[in-house]
């Protein structure tokens, strides 16, 4: 393929099957392949016994019909896109991060195994958070097309891949856009037992909204048929951020890394959202060197 697939992880399952149908639905907005990925796990040691290789090929067969079963409800959704199936081989969360020259990674908020009160599953976080290209974790109203897609932004270093992502997002799908900035305001001395979010401050939150409309101000002479409103809080964004999920389509949201593994690691407001948002969550990341 020459153009870069959005690659969907599946196993089957009815969270899965979200995340298929909604990046289906990627794949022909954005006029791209969608490869679906199946991942058998493997564990070569634990089946060291299996001479003859029947349990492998026999899991192997049995692995194989997922991907079919997803391409054919891929098609229902999309009938236009290209489709690629693949069943690889190993642990799940490993084999779905390995993957190179993904448009987009999607998977379900959980999938088979763990415990069923789980709120999101150690491969979808895991692949959420070392993936080297976006990922979209699919939960909440996967199926809604309404609302706007929403956006947060801060001061850091991925708030225009954000809000080019966003306003992207928002033109291909023929949405509104909202983008969201929370802030602390700094409060007086006196002030102390007031908690910050309580503290009523129309100068710093006019020069906040000021610097808002500034970073928003040339994707917007960008995208001029895309309707944008502009949101500022006190609240903390994760908080923010969930409350509008319920009524959004999708919400975009940066990579913040630590240290030595800048790029890698999850913000807690972006682990928030994959934990309590009530829509899919994107996270933004810019491709690693390999």
């Amino acid at each position: 393929m020459s153009e870069r697939p959005i690659i969907v992880g599946v196993d089957g399952t009815d969270t899965s099957t979200a995340a298929l149908r909604w990046a289906a639905r990627e794949a022909e907005h954005r006029g791209v392949p969608l490869r679906i990925v199946h991942v058998l796990d493997w564990d070569w040691n634990s089946n060291r016994y299996d001479f003859g290789g029947t349990r492998f090929e026999t899991a192997r067969r049995l692995a194989e019909r997922v991907p079919a079963s997803a391409a054919r409800t891929a098609l229902d959704v999309a009938p236009g896109i290209g489709i690629e199936t693949d069943v690889l081989i190993g642990n799940p969360a490993a084999r779905l991060i390995d993957i190179e020259d993904a448009d987009l990674l999607v998977v379900g908020h959980r999938g088979r195994g763990g415990f069923a009160g789980l709120l999101l599953g150690s491969v979808s976080q895991r692949a959420a958070t070392h993936a080297s290209c976006p990922v979209v974790v699919v939960r909440g109203r996967a199926d809604v097309a309404e609302g706007p897609i929403v956006a947060g932004v801060d001061d850091s270093d991925s708030a225009d891949a954000v809000l080019e992502t966003a306003f992207d997002a928002a033109a291909t799908a023929g949405c509104g856009l909202t983008v969201i900035r929370t802030y602390l305001p700094a409060a007086a001395l006196y002030l102390a037992p007031i908690a910050a979010t309580q503290v009523h401050s129309p100068e710093q939150d006019a020069e906040e909204r000021d610097r808002l409309l500034a970073q928003v101000a040339p994707w917007r002479d960008k995208y001029p048929g895309v309707p944008v409103e502009t949101l500022l809080s006190h609240d903390s964004a994760a908080a923010v951020l969930t409350g509008v999920s319920h009524s959004a389509r999708l919400v975009i949201v940066g990579s913040h890394g630590h240290g030595a593994l800048a790029g890698t690691l999850l913000g807690s407001t972006g682990l928030q959202l994959l934990h309590h948002a009530d829509c899919p969550v994107h996270i933004v990341r810019r491709r690693r060197q390999r």
